[in-house]
């Protein structure tokens, strides 16, 4: 298969693109970045692109699969309307130009209790860009909603306290449905996804993507 990336630079964009370029399933991985990640590997080709104008590089969104891994925080963006940008309209304009192309299968990095109806900013942004892409109507449309990710050497001390959080809660028998998991971990389950998971949508939530 031939893998396309974007959100290739973040935590388990990293992870991703490492482990597709070892994975025998995976021909090639094709990756569009705002800037060089100075990678080099046989398998990949780096596509630095202006993701504000999605045209002048569609033709070269072909392939078999595209792992849209691309997200911000709010911190991080300045904004609500930054981060709708980066968050809601770049992946959902690329995945228009993949599935236009004839792309088969789209895997998405979703989030825990994302819900167009919902009232947080964050998790309602991210249900309306997955009803979002439901209507392009891929011929496999994978959703993953993972709750909260331990990203390795984090800076965001937010991040930090919540994961320390909710594994104690854990380890009492609480909130299970919010476990963390690694980026790594995920990433390993991106990669599995399009070869194991049939036709059509399928949504994953914590539980489903620790039995994958």
């Amino acid at each position: 298969m031939k893998a396309l990336v974007i959100g290739a630079t973040g935590a388990t964009g990293k992870e991703l693109v490492n482990l597709l370029l070892e994975n025998n399933d995976y021909e090639s991985v094709s990756i569009f970045v705002r800037r060089s990640t100075g990678k080099s590997h046989p398998k990949l080709t780096e596509h630095v692109v202006d993701f504000s104008n999605i045209n002048s590089f569609q033709s070269a969104i072909t392939g078999d699969v595209l792992f849209s891994c691309l997200g911000t925080t709010l911190k991080d963006a300045g904004s609500k309307e930054k981060q709708w940008k980066i968050d809601y309209d770049i992946p959902a304009e690329f995945a228009a130009a993949a599935k236009q192309n004839g792309v088969n299968s789209l895997v998405l990095v979703s989030s825990y209790g994302a819900s167009a109806k919902s009232n947080v900013y964050y998790s309602m942004m991210k249900g309306k860009l997955e009803d979002h892409l439901q209507e392009l109507h891929f011929p496999q449309y994978i959703i993953f909603r993972p709750g909260p990710l331990i990203r390795e050497n984090t800076d965001r001390l937010g991040e930090k306290i919540s994961v320390k959080v909710i594994k104690f809660f854990n380890a009492i028998g609480l909130f299970k449905n919010l476990k963390p998991i690694t980026t790594a971990f995920l990433a390993k389950k991106l990669v599995k996804a399009p070869k194991v998971l049939p036709s059509g949508t399928t949504v994953l939530e914590l539980n489903r993507i620790l039995q994958l």
